[in-house]
């Protein structure tokens, strides 16, 4: 089993979380959406498989290549 890191591509502030821990995701789907210059910004999957960590928390800022979550494909 690989483990994936997923980046924030923009530096920005957690508005929502899409997924869970343990929530089995497709490549594509969201994970988290970043609010960045008034614009909501979704961070997507670059895997099929099964998340097995979130890196941040709704309201928290994040930076540009910041790991928001781990999906285990």
């Amino acid at each position: 089993m690989a483990r994936q890191e997923v980046l924030s591509p923009v530096t920005g502030v957690v508005f929502e979380l899409a997924v869970k821990v343990g929530d089995t995701v497709a490549q594509g789907d969201p994970i988290v959406i970043v609010e960045s210059m008034k614009m909501e910004i979704p961070i997507v999957a670059p895997c099929a498989g099964r998340v097995a960590e979130i890196a941040i928390e709704a309201g928290q800022p994040v930076d540009e290549s910041q790991v928001v979550a781990i999906i285990d494909s």
